[in-house]
C-alpha cells in the first residue's frame, strides 16, 4: 500500500520520521492525521520524540532489527527510543546527522566515508551487520540518496548499472533507481517505507509512485 503525505507541511517526509518495521519515531508536533497514516499504512506502533531538541528525526536516527543509532543527543538518554531488546547507540561523532549518513537494514550498512574506524565499529556492533564506507551516485550523504527496506532498495537515479548490482547484492533485496517530490534526486528525504507499505512526499507524480510502488511495495 502506498500513500501520499506531508508531515508538519513539508513534503520531506523523511526528513521529520524514521521507520522500521514495527515502530516509527515522528515529532513530539506531528499531526494526530499523519501518526494514524504510519499506524495505517505501514503497520506499526508510533512514538514521538524530538533528538536534539529537534524535530528532525529522520536526519538524526537509523535503526534496524538489532538496533538504534542516534547523533549525540544532550537532552535524552535514550529511553523513549528503546524498542524491545535492540542496541542503543548514542553515536559521538564528528558526522552527526546519522540518518542522512547511514543507510542500512538487516543484511547490511553503507555509511559515509568520513566516519572513523571507531565510529564504523561501534555501528556494526549496534546494528549487528558488516557495515562498508561509500557512495550511492557520487552522493556521500548516502541515508538520504537512497530507501532500504527488508523487501527493497530504491535509489537516487544518479547511479550506474554496476552499482545498482552491487548494492542489491550487498543489501540483498532487489534494487531500482528513481526519484520522488517531483524529480528530487534525495529519495531518502523524501519516502518512508517499510516491507508493509510506502508513504511519500505530496508533490510525489503518478509515473513515480509507480516506480517506487514496484520496487518497494
Amino acid at each position: 500500500m502506498i500513500k501520499k503525505i506531508s508531515i508538519l507541511r513539508s513534503n520531506f517526509i523523511g526528513v521529520y520520521s524514521r521507520v522500521w518495521e514495527d515502530i516509527a519515531f515522528l515529532p513530539f508536533n506531528a499531526e494526530d492525521f499523519v501518526e494514524k497514516d504510519f499506524e495505517d499504512i505501514l503497520g506499526v506502533e508510533t512514538r514521538k520524540i524530538l533528538i536534539n531538541n529537534s524535530p528532525l528525526i529522520g536526519t538524526m536516527m537509523v535503526l534496524n532489527s538489532n538496533g538504534i543509532i542516534i547523533g549525540k543527543n544532550d537532552f535524552d538518554d535514550g529511553s523513549t527510543m528503546t524498542v524491545g531488546d535492540r542496541n542503543f547507540l548514542s553515536l559521538k561523532d564528528k558526522m552527526n546527522a546519522v540518518g542522512n549518513d547511514i543507510l542500512a537494514n538487516d543484511h547490511g550498512a553503507m555509511v559515509h566515508k568520513s566516519f572513523t574506524a571507531a565510529a564504523v565499529k561501534k555501528i556494526s556492533d549496534t546494528l549487528g551487520v558488516e557495515v562498508i564506507k561509500g557512495t550511492i551516485g557520487d552522493i556521500k550523504t548516502v541515508g538520504s540518496s537512497a530507501v532500504l527496506t527488508q523487501k527493497g532498495l530504491l535509489t537516487t537515479p544518479e547511479v550506474s548499472d554496476d552499482e545498482i548490482k552491487f548494492l542489491s547484492n550487498f543489501f540483498k533485496v532487489p534494487a531500482k533507481s528513481g526519484t520522488a517530490n517531483f524529480g528530487n534526486l534525495y529519495v531518502g528525504s523524501s519516502i518512508v517505507a517499510n516491507s508493509k507499505g510506502v508513504l511519500v512526499g505530496e508533490d510525489t507524480t503518478p509515473i513515480e509512485i509507480g516506480r517506487i510502488d514496484d520496487i518497494l511495495s
